[in-house]
Parts: structure tokens; C-alpha cells; sequence
């Protein structure tokens, strides 16, 4: 990777505020430690935030969807591009400082931002791009060539040998403890997923400095939740990673990381039991990695129930007294609250019964853990009937009898007959996070209402066995259940058709194949001779002598008996919704009392919005900001607005559309005397158009 250099060095850096949040700053992802996306500034406020507007607007070099919350640092902001180049913008103007990157190489994936670290002298930012964790100097962008090797640390590092080759990423930014940077990762959900053990490495030298299995080794505890105690020696299964990032309470030392679902998703006949520390909220020593205490929210997880944002740090009252409270928002829609020291349930839980798994060898664990306060933030399939079938849908008989053929129990098990998701795959609750006023304890929350289709089939029904190419089968196995196996894509879902992909060219491809793009993981295991058949059959161009099914490297462990036919959207027959709105809310939790202070709808329908209708809310990805001039802004939305509330009611103050969705948590920061909001705007998810702009706004 090539360091690429522009404009002017930067002046000198500040340490960060080592003890705590400083609410007056934006130094750290999510706007502190605590990831409460909270600001003291009360410039802009709810009597003029109507008078907002653009202060400056930074054109990155690649277009796509940007995921990035910039970090700001002495009036210089820190920042990803779509093609996950870092780069420093002056605060003030935007004006481009430095870049880091290589523009021939583009990786696809997304980043959600950088972190920054300094002792007072040296300053630093640390970053991924592809496998490789980049210190790079704060002040010239280029790399640190005492980290790691070079600049860079490969995040296989410390994994056991079977995880080395195997698909392994960053799109969040570590989190920074003293001298030590803990890394989430992303890794492949399939049977070929590499373990997702926990890892904090030296700031300085980029060595590993300490681990924590989330899956246990022999004789550690939590191992006697797995029923198959040798299958991650075995290389039967992996994940049980943090991907969406973490949180840390400096002051106590205490690092709480949310953990993901174990691999392969919806089908554990490998991995029978609870299986710790899968789908956890883990308590850990933030010095050494040790466990102090943990919280299972989905046991035996065969939904891909991770865990998708950092939680949040913030105070509550409780009978009369000031507790230290964690607050882990889920896909599921659920808001758990603990006590941040000793793990104690801040309200009542209770483990409710589920329904037993139909699949052979599958065995759903029998209880799930709801809380009894707050309610659900988000609606539950089991709460749905007919009447809530869309209003709007042209073809409402055919989604009634498709609704009425689905299982909506609570935890309906993954099966052959289909069950109904809500929330869907990505929530409920999805990696843009929650807000929070950190000492009143009100957490603000945007949630999705899309309901989703899980549906499993046996794998001997997937592909007529023997009959199948090499590449054909390496597709059928791998690439199947999100482009369908026509390769007609869903389009909907945004797993893109690849009836047409020799408009691309080969080197494309191979690349897309090896690091992913987007939602897409890399499959760098398929190598060779498995990944030039794999390419010949997408291109039409595969020999009739087929080589050996043995070239398929990556298939060293048993086929499963059962998998997933896709990532299937409830829709009508117009591309909206299925369900009823509202699509996409955004509510404000008080978590003293678990009461709601208010809900509303977030985002619209433009086709529907047209004809008189009232907002429906929309699909959103992206969390909001809260600040102590009273607003809560928050882009997220699929129909391209970036809007301001009243967080005391939920009333819109203000709206302007971005030049391209803005599929980001929003910043806000001070330079000269004036507060400026920023927000990335990068399109392409959902089906939106592309963008690559970051924009700034002030006001006049």
C-alpha cells in the first residue's frame, strides 16, 4: 500500500482527555468512550437549528457507500473514503491535509472510522484496511514504521493456524485503553469462519498484548456450554466475534464488548448448547482481557442475532441513588441495562419459553432471555395478524397467504416451511448505534421495521449432486444463498444479479472474490486452480473436463445437512414493505423508569408521501446524535434526508436533503467558535444512488 500525501502538515495535536468522556470534544468514534454519541455544545439549539447550512463539503476520490463517523482532533477532522483511504480534512474549510492510501486498490469493504491515540508527544492514527491494522503519524498521515511491521499489523495475528488465510477484516474502529488498541473483526458467518477471539495490541509496537477466547479452549470455562467440545479444535466452527465495536469505562477500567453469533449461521448442528461467549455483552479487565462478568441475550444463537452496536455507558437513578449503568440495545429490538460494575440486571429478566427446532440434529436451545422493562423498541413477528399487512400493497391477498404460511411464534426456529423475522436480519437495532443523555439516562434509539423470510433447505436439494461442475459446485456452496442459485441476485436485499458480471472484467471479480464488498464477505480461502473454475463457471467459459472436486480447498469439513435459501425481504409487489408502517422510528427511552418518553416516525416514502399519505418512516442505517442544545440529528435514512428533532418531544425542527444518504452516524464539534454537524454521504445501500461526499453544516 502506497501512502499518498496532499496539501499542508498539520499543527499540533492534544492528548486525549485520558480519564472520561469530554463532552465539549469529538476525539473518539461515537463521540467518546462511552459511545453515547453525546455533545455538550449548545450553539446550534432548538431556536435556530431551522437556520442551518452548508459550510463546506469534501469530494473524496472514490464513491460508495460510506459508513464513516469522523473524528475530530484540534480542529483537524479524521476520516475513511468508501475506498477506505484515511485522510485529514482542516475542520473549519474541509480542506484535504493528507490521504493515506493506494487508489489502484481499492478495498470494498466499508470502514466506520479511525482512532486516534496519543502520550503527548506522538500522535497517531490507527486504521484498517483489508486483514492490516495501519498506525500512521497523525501529522503527515504516513505510516509508523515501528508498528508492527512496517506500519501495519496483520489482524490474523494470534489467531490459531486454522484461522490463518480465512477471511478476516475491521469496519469498526478499536477501541483505545491507555497504551493498548482492542480490535473488533469481521469474519466469514459460513462453516468456514475463523474464531472471533478478542485481542488488544500495543499501541507503540503493535504487539498482541492479551486475548480472550469467545470461544473457550480446553479446560476454560464456558467450554461446558458446547455440546461438540472438539469441534473448534475440529475447524467445525468459528465467529462469536465483535464486530460492531466496543466500549470502555476508563475510569474503572472495564472494557464491554458485544459479541456476534457463532458460525455457521441458522443451522448449529456443530455446535449444540449455549455456546458461550457467543451473543454476550462481555465485562473484561481492560488491562489483562480477563472476564468479570458476562450476559447472554440469545443462547444457541440460529438466527443471526449479533449483537450490533457498542453499548452504552451512562448514569441511571435507582431508588434514590446514582447507579453506573451498561445499556446493550439488539437486533431483537430489546433494550437490556445492567449495573456496569457487577453485571446485575437494572430491571427484571426473564427467560420465556421458545419453541423447539424441527431440522434434523438441530437442537434450539429452549428459553430465550427477555426483559420485562423496557418494551420492545421495535414490533415482534408474534405480535402481527393479517390486519397488519400493508395498506398500501396492490397484491395484499398473495402477502396474506404468504403470511399465514410462515411460523410467527417468539423464536420461531430457522426451518424447511419458513418462519416470519421481525425485526429482520439487520433490526431492530443495526451497528449505527444509540444516542444518550449520559447523565439523565434517556437513550435514543432508530430502529428498522422490515420484516424478513428466514427459510432453511436440505442441502442434498440444492444442487443435484455429481452433476454440478467444479465451479458450479464452489458457487452452489458459497455464493448461493444471497445471489440465488440463478445467480438472478435479490435486488431488494441488495445481493446484486450476477447474470451479467462479464461486463466486469476478470481482475475485478478475483478481487471482489478474495476481499468482499460491502455486506459480501472475502473468501480468500478459495484459491487456484478452485478459484479460476469458480470464475471460468461465472464467465461461462468452464471446460467440459472438469478438474478434481477435490481442488475446493476450502472444503475441508462435512457439508451441513441443511442450508439457507437467502436473505428474502416481506414485500409487496412494488418493491415497499409488506407490513404496515411504520417502516423505519425513532424513540427516546427513559432508562430510570424503562418508560417511553415518546416514538415517532423516521424517514418517508417519496411514491407514497406524494399522494397525501401520512410518513411511513423508512429503512435506516445510521445512529442519531444527541446534544445539550436539545436536538437529535440523525441522517440514516434511504429517503436522503438529514433531519434535526426536538429530543424533549420528538418534533421535527429540521430537514435538508444530502447530496447522496447519508448511511452514517453524524459528528459535531467546535473550531474557531462556531459548532459544526458533518455527516458522510454515500449512497448505494438500499438500492440509493452513489455518493462521496462529506458535508458540513453551520450556522450563518
Amino acid at each position: 500500500m502506497k501512502s499518498i500525501l496532499f496539501g499542508s502538515l498539520l499543527c499540533s495535536l492534544f492528548l486525549i482527555d485520558s480519564d472520561g468522556p469530554n463532552y465539549q470534544r469529538w476525539e473518539e468514534y461515537l463521540g467518546g468512550p462511552d459511545r453515547n454519541h453525546y455533545s455538550a455544545l449548545t450553539q446550534i439549539n432548538t431556536g435556530n437549528v431551522n437556520n442551518l447550512q452548508v459550510a463546506w463539503t469534501y469530494e473524496s476520490p472514490d464513491t460508495g457507500q460510506m459508513q464513516m463517523s469522523p473524528i475530530i482532533v484540534n480542529g483537524v477532522l479524521y476520516g475513511v473514503t468508501a475506498g477506505v483511504q484515511a485522510f485529514a480534512l482542516d475542520a473549519a474549510t474541509g480542506k484535504e491535509i493528507w490521504r493515506f492510501g493506494d487508489p489502484l486498490k481499492a478495498w470494498h469493504s466499508t470502514s466506520r472510522g479511525v482512532a486516534y491515540w496519543s502520550d503527548g508527544k506522538e500522535k497517531r492514527i490507527l486504521f484498517t484496511a483489508g486483514p492490516n491494522l495501519w498506525a500512521l503519524n497523525a501529522t503527515t498521515g504516513k505510516p509508523v514504521e515501528t508498528f508492527g511491521k512496517s506500519g501495519a499489523v496483520d489482524l490474523h495475528e494470534g489467531l490459531p493456524r486454522r484461522a490463518q488465510g480465512k477471511f478476516i477484516i475491521s469496519n469498526t474502529p478499536g477501541t483505545i485503553f491507555e497504551n493498548l488498541i482492542v480490535m473488533p473483526v469481521r469474519v466469514s458467518e459460513g462453516d468456514d469462519a475463523a474464531p472471533g477471539d478478542i485481542r488488544a495490541f500495543d499501541v507503540v509496537t503493535g504487539k498482541l498484548v492479551w486475548t480472550f477466547h469467545t470461544i473457550p479452549y480446553p479446560n476454560e470455562p464456558g467450554l461446558e456450554t458446547w455440546g461438540n467440545k472438539s469441534a473448534f479444535q475440529n475447524n467445525e466452527i468459528g465467529g462469536a466475534n465483535n464486530w460492531a465495536g466496543m466500549a470502555v469505562d476508563r475510569e474503572a477500567g472495564i472494557l464491554f464488548v458485544p459479541t456476534g453469533s457463532a458460525a455457521p449461521d441458522f443451522y448449529g448442528n456443530n455446535r449444540k448448547g449455549a455456546n458461550l461467549y457467543a451473543n454476550c455483552l462481555l465485562a473484561l479487565d481492560a488491562r489483562t482481557g480477563k472476564r468479570l462478568w458476562h450476559y447472554q441475550f440469545t443462547h444457541h444463537d440460529i438466527w443471526d442475532r449479533d449483537l450490533p452496536a457498542p453499548p452504552n455507558l451512562l448514569q441511571v437513578k435507582r431508588n434514590g441513588a446514582v447507579v453506573d449503568a451498561v445499556a446493550q440495545i439488539t437486533k431483537q429490538g430489546y433494550v437490556f441495562v445492567f449495573d456496569r460494575k457487577t453485571g446485575t440486571p437494572l430491571f427484571d429478566i426473564q427467560e420465556m419459553a421458545v419453541p423447539p427446532s424441527t431440522l434434523e440434529e438441530e437442537e434450539a436451545w429452549p428459553t430465550q432471555p427477555v426483559p420485562v422493562l423496557p418494551k420492545p423498541f421495535a414490533r415482534q413477528s408474534a405480535d402481527l395478524t393479517e390486519k397488519d399487512i400493508s395498506p398500501y400493497a396492490s397484491n395484499k391477498k398473495e402477502l396474506q397467504t404468504l403470511f399465514n404460511s410462515l411460523d410467527k411464534r417468539m423464536y420461531a426456529p430457522p426451518s424447511v416451511e419458513g418462519a416470519f423475522l421481525l425485526p429482520g436480519y439487520d433490526g431492530g437495532a443495526e451497528w449505527g448505534g444509540a444516542a444518550a443523555d449520559p447523565s439523565e439516562g434517556i437513550l435514543y434509539v432508530n430502529s428498522n421495521e422490515m420484516a424478513w423470510m428466514l427459510q432453511m433447505q436440505p442441502t442434498a436439494d440444492s444442487k443435484s449432486a455429481g452433476n454440478l461442475s467444479t465451479g458450479a459446485k464452489i458457487y452452489q456452496k458459497e455464493c448461493a444463498s444471497c445471489h440465488q442459485p440463478d445467480r438472478s441476485g435479490l435486488a431488494a436485499s441488495g445481493f446484486p444479479s450476477l447474470l451479467n458480471i462479464q461486463q466486469r472484467s476478470r481482475e475485478f471479480t478475483a478481487q471482489m472474490i478474495e476481499q468482499g464488498k460491502g455486506m459480501m464477505p472475502g473468501f480468500p480461502q478459495i484459491t487456484g486452480e478452485a478459484r479460476k473454475s469458480l470464475m471460468d463457471f461465472l464467465y461461462g467459459m468452464e471446460k467440459t473436463e472438469k478438474p478434481a472436486y477435490e481442488i475446493m480447498t476450502m472444503t475441508t469439513h462435512n457439508e451441513p445437512l441443511y442450508r439457507h435459501t437467502g436473505y428474502h425481504k416481506f414485500l409487496d409487489s412494488d418493491g415497499l414493505p409488506g407490513i404496515a408502517p411504520p417502516w423505519g422510528t425513532l424513540s427516546a427511552i427513559d432508562l430510570n423508569t424503562g418508560e417511553y418518553r415518546w416514538r415517532v416516525t423516521l424517514g418517508d416514502t417519496e411514491s407514497l408521501k406524494g399522494k397525501g399519505n401520512p410518513p411511513t418512516g423508512c429503512e435506516n442505517y445510521g445512529g442519531p446524535v444527541s446534544t445539550a442544545g436539545g436536538l437529535l440529528f440523525i441522517a440514516a435514512t434511504k429517503d436522503g434526508k438529514f433531519r434535526a428533532f426536538d429530543k424533549k418531544t420528538g418534533a421535527l425542527l429540521w430537514e435538508t436533503t444530502l447530496p447522496a444518504a447519508g448511511f452514517a452516524t453524524p459528528a459535531t464539534y467546535e473550531v474557531n467558535g462556531k459548532q459544526y454537524v458533518v455527516v458522510a454521504c454515500g449512497g448505494e445501500k438500499l438500492g440509493t444512488p452513489k455518493g462521496n461526499k462529506v458535508v458540513a453544516f453551520v450556522l450563518p
